[in-house]
């Protein structure tokens, strides 16, 4: 029988089970919440009233919100939203407390997609994917602030930020050694060649424990066989790739050896 969350306003909401199933219903309270601090404002501003007690902003699954006290029972059934934010309604800049509210409200629902892929035993592909799929939504403060169109005009350059943050990494001895698996620059590169570089290094798995390309990891590529590897697995820092002017990796270089 499928378990039953009951909202705070008393209707009750599917538990989430899935990577699916805990992103619609991320999506569902950030929508809530993102009516509360645009749309809403007016409204949201007036039941925040300082005079009340400990107030929370709660985003619930069907894209609506509320103000409301938080649970009694502790723990709680779910991480609880930030307290008291009322307290600071009056105290600073409505633009300035948005925001504040906003950043709260993001931490709040990470913690709650998060609780959600504990309890259920996501594994670590499947905490991956559900990250993955809320960080390609903008944050609530981003929404609030006004900082969306910016981002995405940064993201016309971003396959060269992603490329540089991502592949410097195993890039940083480039101009000393061949440790890049894809061609040399060529004169067409800025209309094509980025864009191939980053599907071809996010596409890679390491030949030594077969896990997927990370932009967070320093990664090698063998000179002779031309297969990506973690550093860690074949014991390369960066400092190390610096002086190494054509790198082998120990299958290959087991393979010299034997011959």
């Amino acid at each position: 029988m499928r378990e039953i969350e009951k909202g705070m306003e008393g209707i009750p909401h599917p538990i989430p089970r899935t990577v699916e199933e805990v992103f619609n219903d991320f999506k569902g309270r950030r929508s809530g919440l993102i009516k509360a601090l645009t749309t809403d404002v007016d409204k949201f501003y007036q039941q925040c009233d300082p005079e009340k007690e400990n107030l929370c902003l709660y985003g619930l699954p069907n894209e609506t919100w509320e103000v409301n006290l938080p649970v009694e029972e502790v723990p709680p059934e779910l991480p609880e939203p930030a307290l008291g934010i009322n307290f600071a309604r009056d105290g600073m800049q409505e633009k300035d407390w948005l925001s504040l509210v906003a950043v709260h409200s993001d931490s709040w629902l990470l913690a709650v997609a998060f609780y959600f892929g504990a309890r259920f035993g996501f594994g670590k592909n499947e905490r991956k994917r559900l990250f993955q799929m809320i960080n390609d939504l903008p944050t609530i403060f981003e929404v609030v602030t006004g900082n969306v169109k910016q981002l995405k005009d940064q993201s016309a350059n971003h396959n060269g930020s992603s490329k540089s943050k991502s592949s410097a990494k195993s890039r940083q001895s480039e101009p000393q050694s061949k440790m890049v698996k894809m061609s040399p620059p060529s004169k067409d590169e800025d209309e094509s060649g980025e864009e191939d570089e980053e599907d071809d290094e996010q596409g890679a798995t390491c030949g030594a424990c077969g896990d997927s390309y990370g932009t967070d990891e320093f990664w090698i590529c063998c000179d002779i066989c031309e297969r990506w590897f973690h550093g860690k697995c074949v014991k390369i820092t960066p400092a190390k790739a610096e002086h190494i002017k054509q790198y082998k990796c120990p299958s290959c270089s087991s393979k010299r050896a034997r011959v």
